[in-house]
């Protein structure tokens, strides 16, 4: 399959237009250099697509990471000065031990609950950039590597620091080598729910939590205290994140006929991902124990299977998890669950269905050294 790579945001850019609209210019001043810088990038990405990446060398299927971290020193060339590499012992700035520490947790998860080698399954170096350019409100992928700023200290604050961030943004990089998902409407919206999905489940790993002991909230301790919210999103209550003077409210929905039809945030990629974000949480908690387990297999099955399409509908995608259930597991507990977790956001679906490829993940219980 052709990689469409996308230019993702952690931060919806409807988020940043309402705070650059804001009076207060100590607020809405960085909104907007951010708004503009990610258009830059937005545009940058776009060239690198047509004209075609530099394709990567030395990359060998490993059971260990390859990282480095780079320090753009406020300026906005990437990746910056390298400052901590694979097996380097920690450094004096946070921001780089966070960094490599979310890009190993991220790599461990899907390695030993998936059996996969990295984003591409090939082994691809995790390359990371940290404090780009100055008060710069977002962390993104662009198709090569993660980029994180360090937030205003008004609204946001050190993209690093929670960990799901990292794992949503390199899940970005997992769909882009596999179901491709384009990047606008139903689609765009199932490719940002992947991301929220697996990036919680990285913190979740990394946490020893199951699905009953976890927070289901994404970007939780990136919002500075003078913010009236918990996070960005809520995948076991979406709107329910933020709801505050300045960043307004949280404006997810959790079912069907709350689905918002809008030409912004590329058809509301952002907004919409609420829904299959709701319905993951629906079934991780109804199967319970661990989340990156049974319910986490169903959804990567049909991520990884390659019959998704790069255009699949929310119908669709919840089709495919039926069928992913049933041939995974057999039509009992989990199917059943499944089938519910989509009815109670408003998607129908039936049974049986086209097969999707079973992946082979690691042996159940089986963690490796981790990757600290």
């Amino acid at each position: 399959m052709e990689q469409t790579p996308v230019f993702c945001t952690i931060v919806p850019p409807h988020v940043l237009d309402k705070v650059a609209r804001n009076e207060d210019r100590a607020l809405a001043e960085p909104a907007r250099r951010t708004l503009e810088r990610d258009a830059a990038e937005r545009t940058r990405r776009r060239l690198t697509t047509v004209i075609g990446a530099l394709p990567v060398t030395g990359a060998e299927p490993s059971d260990r990471p390859r990282r480095t971290i780079s320090d753009a020193a406020h300026r906005t060339d990437l990746p910056g000065r390298a400052v901590r590499g694979e097996g380097d012992t920690a450094v004096a700035d946070a921001t780089v031990n966070r960094a490599y520490d979310g890009l190993g947790a991220t790599f461990e998860l899907y390695l030993t609950a998936y059996g996969r080698h990295s984003i591409d399954d090939s082994g691809l170096p995790l390359d990371a950039t940290v404090h780009y350019d100055r008060d710069y409100n977002n962390a993104f992928w662009n198709g090569e590597q993660m980029v994180f700023g360090d937030g205003d200290g008004e609204i946001f604050l050190d993209f690093t620091l929670p960990l799901d961030v990292i794992g949503h943004e390199l899940t970005h990089g997992v769909t882009q080598y596999t179901a491709n998902l384009d990047y606008f409407g139903q689609s765009g919206a199932l490719n940002e729910s992947m991301s929220d999905v697996f990036g919680s489940l990285i913190k979740q790993y990394a946490l020893g939590q199951t699905a009953d002991e976890a927070d289901w909230l994404i970007g939780a301790g990136l919002l500075a205290p003078r913010v009236t919210g918990v996070a960005l999103r809520s995948m076991k209550a979406p709107g329910t994140a933020y709801d505050d003077d300045v960043l307004g409210k949280d404006p997810q929905p959790g079912h069907m006929d709350s689905y918002v039809r809008t030409s912004r945030d590329n058809g509301g990629v952002h907004i919409n991902s609420g829904i299959p974000n709701r319905a993951f949480h629906l079934l991780a908690t109804a199967l319970g124990g661990n989340a990156w387990e049974r319910a986490g297999l169903v959804w990567y099955d049909v991520l990884t299977g390659g019959e998704l399409s790069p255009r699949a509908t929310f119908a669709e995608f919840a089709q495919a998890t039926v069928a992913a259930a049933a041939g995974r597991f057999g039509e009992g507990e989990e199917h059943a669950a499944v089938v519910k977790a989509w009815s109670e956001v408003g998607i129908a679906t039936v049974l049986g269905g086209t097969d999707v490829p079973r992946q082979s993940p690691a042996p159940e219980g089986a963690r490796p050294p981790a990757h600290g």
